[in-house]
């Protein structure tokens, strides 16, 4: 069977690559979420950074990043699929696929924040901000 040609490179044309272009700003993905969820996750957030040892704020901060994402996931994934009049076996199989995701990454965030410093969780509370504006 022939091969078909590969594409020219710059470097065997002999054209220098253009420098690629930054972009002003970074894409990005974000959710809405109920206005019950921002208030407790700027509750959370001011409680982790305004503590005088923020790991001892670990637990409510994993409990919030558990909630994110299982808001997030919803947002995402499940109302789309209800959008579109899939069946209900289809349905009821995402939402449990998805339940047991969550069961999973649950157990690896709730390791990951347990053992992080006073720095690293208020640099998680910081990218958390950052999402939300």
């Amino acid at each position: 069977m022939p091969r078909s040609p590969k594409p020219a490179t710059p470097v065997a044309t002999g054209r220098k690559p253009k420098p690629a272009a930054a972009p002003a700003v970074r894409p990005f993905l974000r959710f809405h979420h109920s206005h019950e969820l921002r208030v407790k996750t700027l509750q959370v957030l001011d409680s982790v950074e305004g503590a005088d040892k923020p790991s001892a704020c670990s637990a409510q901060l994993t409990a919030l990043v558990l909630e994110l994402t299982e808001s997030g996931m919803e947002q995402y994934f499940l109302q789309p699929l209800k959008a579109t009049q899939a069946n209900f076996v289809v349905q009821q199989s995402a939402s449990i696929g998805l339940s047991g995701v969550q069961k999973l990454m649950g157990g690896v965030i709730r390791n990951i924040l347990a053992r992080m410093d006073d720095r690293q969780l208020l640099s998680v509370c910081g990218s958390i901000r950052q999402f939300m504006i």
